[in-house]
């Protein structure tokens, strides 16, 4: 008696039997734990550059380029793109399967480090590269406008306010800011008017440094009670950068006013 024939001389319980493997299978098929994307983390690194007040263009060629040729002779890449918008570059690398995301992190700290010496000496801070998987999604997205409070107002508010507040609940991992507008301060300086007073564009730029520099102050110290001196001598209007000044030519100061323009960017 071979298997068939047993299924030949009952009809019945085979038929039966073929009905119950179907119901099973539908009933098993919704709990299967496959997807149609499986849920792959690949090694994933975005490194971001800030310049306020920059252009797209100089953002490419001044920090993109350079990042991206210190990354290109990193083992194991696969895939580098790089975008460049007003005052930031965001470039995005991803790695084969195999290679280990914490190894790739120390040879993009490396590659930071090597092409520090060609990046723009203005940069607020360093290059910051944090791991990521494209996998992820948003899903939650804020649109935050507003017809009373300027621009940079409503960035500062995006910032410190709703991101924080986001960040704080339970089950958030990560929440990103985009389409935010940095203010910066346009110094335009006339050439001619530099050199009437032998006064040099490294002159001015350290003078804008210097007036414009958030430090400590020092103490107050009494016999009895001891004072910290807390100012800021930031500046954040274009009419104050125009009293700053240059140099002195002739025991007269030479203000930014007498030798160029500022504008707001």
């Amino acid at each position: 008696m071979t298997i068939s024939e047993i299924f030949i001389r009952r009809p019945i319980a085979t038929a039966l039997l073929m009905a119950g493997t179907l119901v099973f299978g539908l009933a098993s098929f919704a709990l299967l734990p496959i997807a149609a994307l499986p849920n792959v983390d690949f090694p994933t690194i975005v490194v971001t550059t800030n310049l306020p007040g920059a252009s797209p263009e100089t953002m490419a060629s001044s920090v993109a380029t350079p990042l991206e040729q210190q990354f290109a002779a990193i083992p194991a890449l696969a895939q580098m793109s790089s975008t460049s918008g007003l005052g930031s570059t965001v470039i995005t690398m991803q790695f084969n399967l195999n290679r280990n995301i914490d190894a790739a992190a120390q040879d993009v700290q490396a590659a930071i480090n090597a092409a520090s010496g060609l990046l723009p000496k203005n940069l607020p801070s360093p290059p910051k590269f944090r791991k990521t998987n494209p996998a992820n999604r948003s899903i939650l997205i804020y649109a935050v406008s507003s017809d009373a409070m300027p621009i940079q107002d409503t960035d500062q508010y995006a910032y410190n306010v709703l991101a924080e507040s986001l960040s704080r609940i339970d089950g958030v991992s990560e929440v990103n800011i985009a389409g935010e507008q940095i203010p910066a301060i346009h110094v335009q300086v006339n050439p001619d008017a530099l050199a009437a007073r032998g006064i040099s564009l490294e002159d001015v730029r350290t003078a804008l440094l210097n007036a414009t520099t958030d430090s400590p102050k020092g103490n107050l110290e009494g016999r009895q009670q001891q004072y910290t001196l807390a100012t800021n001598d930031q500046l954040f209007t274009p009419d104050s950068f125009r009293h700053i000044i240059a140099a002195y030519r002739n025991g007269a100061p030479v203000q930014i006013k007498d030798i160029g323009e500022t504008n707001p960017g």
